[in-house]
């Protein structure tokens, strides 16, 4: 494990985002394994919020899906989202995520193709389309 990812483990704890999504975990009865680059995953998450394939809470990474679904360019794109926790001070990340969420339903009516903590861990990586903002798309007749 990189010097970054030890620190990034350390501080997700300290922030609290990391034992805020273990007992996210063990609410949702989802089995905690332990994942590459300190992150944990945690598979078969039952509770039905939040409607995503998989979501992060510090290091924790909770998918309602069997092991082995959490692989490549998903993966990566929930590591991006671990990393963020530590440059937003942890369970701060969450009221700032949800403002993003609504900036990004204003501008394009998805919640993720203007989401500044999406876009920066890449949409593509997320499965999330890219969508003009309103104002630019074209009309139909």
């Amino acid at each position: 494990m990189r010097r970054w990812h030890r620190v990034r483990r350390v501080v997700n704890y300290v922030n609290l985002s990391t034992p805020l999504g273990l007992l996210v975990a063990r609410l949702g009865r989802a089995r905690v394994t332990p994942g590459p680059d300190g992150l944990l995953l945690a598979y078969g998450y039952r509770i039905p919020f939040p409607v995503a394939g998989a979501f992060t809470l510090g290091n924790v990474v909770l998918t309602r899906h069997e092991e082995g679904r959490l692989t490549g360019h998903l993966l990566r794109h929930e590591d991006r989202h671990a990393s963020q926790y530590v440059a937003c001070a942890g369970v701060f990340m969450l009221p700032l995520y949800v403002v993003a969420v609504l900036v990004s339903m204003l501008i394009c009516g998805n919640q993720a193709s203007w989401n500044v903590f999406e876009r920066l861990a890449n949409l593509e990586d997320g499965n999330y389309p890219r969508r003009s903002p309103w104002w630019i798309r074209s009309k139909t007749p």
